[in-house]
């Protein structure tokens, strides 16, 4: 199936833990370029696990691929693979998540237990440089990146001391203001079905604009024309968190909501250099 018409199926319906002290890592197969992908296992769920493919070579770094669909089962890692295979070609280590979801065993608090642990994994796999560990997320996945960039704040919750802290994030159309998101309905009540309800003292835990600032820079790139996720969710963040002394920048790029994970588009190649410059940021 091209591009496009798997786009298009996401556009249909969206358009959009435990964590384990020993994970189960296993060969599972070469890639498209040749290299070896592994697949860990992070907690006992068929949904609990992750891609992990390293470069040739030095690794830049590891990038947090976290795939978007408004946190709905319907969608998968399948569409994190071609930006983790870009990502891999550019020299860095590839790690494509997948997370349950609603509809399959997520929602809150499991979503979240999930991309947390997955993240931690990467504390037990031998030969990584976890110096420089960027989450990089579309749409929802936007969200959820921002979201575990920012765990080291959320004190009283089970996800406030990381294993693997992230060093900076990359929002590509992300989601960050999950009242804001109800107020204007996207995703048909995706948020409210995420949470299990509309705002309440739980939304402190998981909408980003409400655990400002972040100690890590924050970079968000988003489409002028898109329809599914409107450009003030980035716009509104960043100057909040600039507002409140974080370090976060905005990016506005030509397309739609799409745009940004199309690897064979100037707006991947932005995110390509916005990664460039974090590394040189956090390294």
């Amino acid at each position: 199936m091209d591009r496009r018409s798997v786009l298009s199926l996401a556009a249909a319906g969206f358009v959009a833990a435990c964590s384990s002290r020993s994970t189960d890592r296993v060969i599972d197969r070469a890639t498209d370029k040749g290299q070896r992908m592994e697949q860990i296992h992070y907690g006992p769920d068929a949904q609990q696990f992750a891609e992990l493919t390293r470069p040739v070579g030095v690794s830049r770094g590891v990038v947090v691929v976290i795939h978007g669909g408004f946190w709905r089962a319907e969608y998968d890692l399948s569409l994190g693979r071609p930006l983790a295979a870009s990502l891999v070609s550019h020299g860095w280590t590839a790690y494509n998540v997948e997370y349950r979801r609603v509809g399959n065993g997520g929602g809150w608090p499991t979503t979240f237990d999930d991309v947390s642990a997955a993240i931690d994994a990467l504390a037990d796999v031998a030969g990584l440089d976890l110096g420089t560990v960027v989450t990089l997320g579309h749409s929802a996945g936007g969200h959820l990146a921002v979201w575990a960039a920012s765990r080291p704040q959320l004190t009283g919750t089970p996800w406030a001391d990381p294993r693997v802290p992230v060093t900076a994030a990359v929002s590509q159309a992300g989601v960050l203001d999950l009242a804001a998101a109800i107020d204007d309905d996207l995703g048909r009540g995706a948020v409210q079905a995420l949470m299990g309800g509309t705002v309440d003292s739980r939304y402190d835990a998981a909408d980003p604009t409400r655990q400002l600032p972040v100690d890590v820079p924050i970079r968000c790139i988003h489409g002028t024309a898109d329809q599914f996720v409107p450009l003030s969710q980035s716009t509104e963040y960043v100057e909040r968190a600039t507002a409140a002394g974080g370090d976060a920048a905005l990016t506005e790029v030509d397309g739609d909501h799409f745009v940004v994970i199309d690897p064979r588009s100037a707006a991947w190649t932005t995110t390509l250099d916005l990664l460039d410059s974090l590394t040189s940021t956090t390294g």
